[in-house]
């Protein structure tokens, strides 16, 4: 490695010199590479390039990690070999390409390892020397590398296949294993992202191509395939992202994550894509360690004639990006990337610069003379369209506060509703943002078909059992001779009749009155037993009732309605009911109060999407009558979900139970065992209310109607 620090470090004190005299024909006699060819000498790999010309001094190169590579720089030598690739597969060696541009060529030795050379020149021919690289690192090198090794001896189902959408809308490919030991291969072919499970089956109800573009990653589809002994995988990203995968156990999971991008910056996001070096400079200037960083990316560089000063830096293994962003952050610089050109200079320097870029611009939109322009609109209100064009951030539209306003301080705009037109008067760049918003504003709306379902169900169950019992006595008691009559009854004028006091006697009364009580509607059933005499003056009467019950009803409202997207919508249905209200003259009037089915709802489509509903539902109905009017029996629901298009979800319910059990007997007798049956009565009721609201958007085109 110190050879190779040596020469990165000689190619930087050349380049500091100037490209001119790096290719003067003092240093460098002009000749070509007329062959390359790679051999084995005492177990040292050797690769020679034959000139036709000697060289004076060895060229300069610089070592890339990944992939592995070594490059030399010849200047004032061209490629006579006729050809731009030779292939070598000898050892660590793998090709050589042969570049020219214009007076210089580049030499790329492609390697399977990456390691430190030496150079010797022997007359006309350059020998490149490798450093030995272990035998196990050149085999690993040499053969692809997978992400498990596979460790089964027979091939083993794939047990489940499933995709999720993770934090920072990255998408997660969840793959369940048979075990720990199947092998697994990923790499990325194009712009596919290719998983390969060895000694692999794949059930039949996994053999499906999902389309998960619904859920807002770079991922658009995972198709899953049986080739051969192996299970393939195919995901399909879209846009600039990033793979990573790990596994636990037998869970598999490959995530595919977004890039940021920001085209000010030459690396994206946080993470560095740039190939790798290592630099192991003392006290060199900085110009100089820019040009090398520009030899080696094949970026243009510009820099200001304020960037001076040499740095002291040792990197290993860094990509060429990151090493630029540190040298341009401990040195106070800044960059502004134009296609492939870097312009680099102090950051107070550029931000002079930029802000007299915009001071004239503005100056020359002052000028520029004002152009009137017609808009046709076709999905939105021209007075809308108008508002937000005139629009601030705050401080309103004054001449002196341009905030957030699309137009210039000199432009106006005249909304005209019959045409549904606006007029726009302003500079020509300006007029082309009004036309580029509009042409995202003045599209037709999506519209959400929102279906609810409300589900009131009533169970009921009640019994009841009582009984009546009496005895009359019409025929008399001699009571000391006399003639006496004795009844038995339940009031107090059978007594009276019964003892000749007047009045009749009634037949029908009961010692004991405890007959079934109705339920709701429902009549009890009774059994009735009279025992008497020969000469029907004495009876004994026994009257069993019972009652039990069983009810269950259902009503189900269904209400639909369509609105566009985060436009509320208001549907109900009902009864108003009038009452009396006191005026202030004292007289009374009438008012109406509504007992209504209602829905409300506000849909908005995710970018995933997914619909938010910000929803209420009413569910009255007529109660009792009051001596003040009919109640009115309220249910209400309101929230805010997240359901995704086509799905549904219940949004709330109310479940009652009401249960009641009443005794009446005598006291005394209703406690005697068996008999006791006789003086009392028993009811029992239990009810059931459950209401459940269900709520199903879906997005629907713009012709759609609700049928």
């Amino acid at each position: 490695m110190n050879t190779q620090i040596g020469s990165v470090a000689r190619l930087a004190r050349a380049l500091s010199l100037g490209m001119g005299a790096l290719l003067s024909a003092a240093v460098w006699a002009q000749g070509s590479i007329e062959s390359v060819s790679g051999s084995l000498q005492g177990g040292t790999e050797v690769v020679r390039i034959q000139l036709t010309e000697p060289l004076t001094a060895a060229p300069a190169g610089f070592v890339i990690q990944s992939p592995a590579r070594i490059a030399l720089d010849f200047p004032g030598v061209g490629n006579a070999l006729g050809r731009s690739t030779v292939d070598i597969n000898q050892g660590n060696m793998r090709s050589a390409s042969v570049v020219q541009a214009g007076d210089r060529t580049r030499v790329v030795l492609n390697l399977k390892q990456a390691t430190a050379y030496r150079t010797q020149i022997q007359g006309k021919t350059l020998l490149v020397v490798l450093e030995a690289a272990p035998v196990s690192s050149v085999a690993s090198a040499a053969a692809p590398a997978v992400f498990a090794e596979s460790r089964n001896l027979d091939t083993l189902p794939l047990k489940d296949l499933d995709f999720r959408r993770g934090v920072d809308n990255t998408g997660r490919v969840v793959v369940t294993l048979p075990n720990n030991q199947v092998g697994v291969d990923i790499r990325q072919q194009g712009q596919s992202l290719v998983v390969e499970f060895l000694k692999s089956s794949l059930p039949e109800g996994l053999r499906r191509r999902l389309d998960v573009a619904d859920f807002g990653t770079p991922v658009r589809t995972v198709t899953t395939f049986q080739t051969g002994d192996r299970v393939r995988m195919v995901i399909e990203p879209t846009g600039a992202w990033e793979h990573s995968a790990y596994q636990s156990d037998s869970q598999l999971v490959v995530e595919v994550r977004p890039q940021r991008v920001d085209a000010s910056r030459v690396s994206q996001g946080r993470t560095y894509s740039g190939e790798k070096l290592s630099l192991n400079f003392q006290n060199i200037e900085l110009r100089s360690l820019l040009q090398v960083i520009a030899e080696f990316s094949n970026f243009n560089i510009i820099t200001s004639d304020t960037v001076t000063g040499g740095v002291t830096l040792r990197l290993r293994d860094v990509p060429w990006d990151q090493a630029l962003d540190i040298i341009l952050q401990a040195k106070g610089l800044g960059m502004r990337k134009t296609g492939n050109v870097l312009w680099i200079a102090p950051s107070d320097e550029l931000a002079a610069k930029e802000k007299q870029e915009l001071e004239a611009r503005a100056a020359i939109q002052n000028l520029e003379p004002l152009r009137t322009q017609a808009f046709q609109l076709n999905y939105t209100k021209a007075a809308e369209i108008a508002a937000q064009l005139t629009a601030t951030g705050s401080g309103g539209t004054g001449a002196g506060n341009t905030g957030a306003r699309i137009l210039s301080v000199r432009g106006s705009v005249i909304p005209e509703p019959r045409t549904n037109q606006i007029f726009v008067s302003d500079i020509a760049s300006r007029l082309e943002q009004v036309q580029e918003l509009i042409s995202k504003l003045d599209i037709p709306v999506r519209q959400v078909l929102i279906e609810a379902r409300i589900v009131e169900a009533t169970d009921t169950f009640g019994k009841s059992l009582g009984v009546k019992f009496g005895a009359t006595d019409t025929a008399g008691i001699g009571i000391g001779g006399g003639g006496t009559r004795a009844v038995f009854g339940t009031n107090y004028a059978n007594a009276i009749a019964g003892a000749g006091g007047g009045g009749a006697i009634n037949s029908q009364g009961t010692f004991f009155n405890f007959p079934a009580s109705g339920l709701g509607v429902a009549t009890p059933v009774s059994f009735a037993v009279s025992l008497f005499g020969s000469s029907a003056a004495r009876f004994l009467n026994l009257e069993i009732s019972a009652l039990e019950a069983d009810g269950k009803g259902k009503v189900v409202s269904s209400p639909r309605v369509v609105t566009a997207d985060q436009k509320k919508a208001i549907i109900e249905q009902g009864t108003e009911l009038p009452y009396q209200v006191a005026t202030s003259s004292g007289a009374t009037s009438i008012a109406f109060r509504k007992a209504n089915l209602k829905l409300e709802v506000t849909p908005q489509i995710t970018p995933e999407g997914g619909i938010i509903l910000d929803v209420k539902v009413n569910k009255d109905t007529v109660g009792q009558n009051t001596a003040a009017g009919f109640a009115i029996n309220t249910k209400a629901i309101e929230t805010q979900v997240l359901v995704e298009n086509g799905g549904t979800v219940v949004i709330g319910g109310i479940f009652e139970q009401t249960e009641r059990e009443n005794e009446n007997r005598v006291p005394l007798l209703g406690d005697l065992p068996a008999v006791g049956a006789l003086f009392r009565n028993r009811e029992r009721s239990v009810n059931k209310t459950e209401l459940l609201v269900f709520l199903t958007p879906k997005t629907i085109s713009e012709r759609a109607s609700v049928r």
